[in-house]
C-alpha cells in the first residue's frame, strides 16, 4: 500500500509538472493535438497505478516523451502556418452579416440545438441579434451581437449599421490572411496600398487588422520596431 501512495504521488506531481511545460489552459481551449498529449498522458499514468509490477521508469519516460514532441511541435507550429492549419485547422465562420451558412454547419456536424446551447451560454436567446459567429479551432464559438443589441460604450457612439461588422485580421505573422482577404474591400491591391503609405514590409507585420469604425492597425514583429497605428 505504501508503494501504492508513493507511485500515486509521484506520477501526480510528474504530470503537473509536464502540463505546466506544456503551457496548457482549461481543457475546452486545448487544440486537438494538445487534447490527444493530455489523453495519452493520463492513460500511461493510470496503467503505472493499476499494475505495480511495472517500474516507475516505463511511465516516466512516454510521459516525458510526450511532453517534448508536443512541445516541439508548438515551435514547429509557430513556424510554419501549413503545419498549423493541417494540425489545428482554422476557425470557420458559421454566421455572416446575421445570416447563417448551412454549408459550413453541416461540414462541422454542428447542429441547431448545439448552435443554440453556445448562443445562450454568451447570454444570447435571439438568433436575429447575432452579426457574425466564428467557431474557432477549439470547438468553442464566439457570437458578435448586431450593433443594436450590443452594450453601448463611449467608442460605439459613431458606428452605424453599416460599419458594425468585426475587424479583418489580413496578416497575421508576416503572411497574408487569404481568408479574410477574400472579404476585404479593395483586396490585395488595397492591402499593399497600406503597407506602402506605413513605410512596412509584409514580413515584418506581425498582425494587421482593419474594421470600418476604427480604421487600419499594424503590429510589427519585435525585430522590427514598435507597434504602429493608422486611422482612417
Amino acid at each position: 500500500m505504501l508503494i501504492l501512495i508513493i507511485r500515486s504521488f509521484l506520477l501526480y506531481a510528474l504530470i503537473i509538472f509536464a502540463l505546466r511545460l506544456m503551457g496548457k489552459k482549461q481543457l475546452a481551449q486545448l487544440q486537438p493535438s494538445e487534447l490527444v498529449s493530455t489523453i495519452m498522458i493520463s492513460n500511461i499514468a493510470t496503467l503505472s497505478l493499476e499494475d505495480s509490477s511495472v517500474p516507475m521508469i516505463y511511465g516516466i519516460i512516454p510521459i516525458l516523451m510526450i511532453v517534448c514532441t508536443d512541445v516541439f511541435m508548438s515551435f514547429a507550429m509557430l513556424k510554419s502556418s501549413k503545419l498549423r492549419k493541417a494540425v489545428t485547422g482554422t476557425p470557420q465562420v458559421i454566421i455572416s452579416d446575421g445570416v447563417i451558412d448551412q454549408q459550413v454547419m453541416k461540414h462541422l456536424r454542428y447542429s441547431i440545438d448545439e448552435l443554440m446551447e453556445a448562443m445562450r451560454e454568451c447570454m444570447i436567446f435571439d438568433i436575429s441579434q447575432v452579426q457574425y459567429a466564428i467557431v474557432e479551432t477549439t470547438g468553442k464559438i464566439n457570437f458578435y451581437q448586431k450593433s443594436r443589441y450590443r452594450t453601448v460604450e463611449n467608442g460605439d457612439m459613431k458606428i452605424t449599421v453599416e460599419n458594425c461588422n468585426p475587424p479583418l485580421l489580413l496578416i497575421k505573422d508576416g503572411e497574408i490572411n487569404k481568408a479574410a482577404l477574400e472579404t476585404y474591400r479593395g483586396g490585395e491591391k488595397k492591402l499593399n496600398e497600406i503597407l506602402n503609405q506605413n513605410g512596412v514590409a509584409l514580413k515584418d507585420v506581425f498582425i494587421m487588422t482593419d474594421s470600418p469604425d476604427k480604421g487600419v492597425c499594424i503590429v510589427l514583429k519585435d525585430k522590427a520596431g514598435k507597434e504602429k497605428g493608422e486611422s482612417k
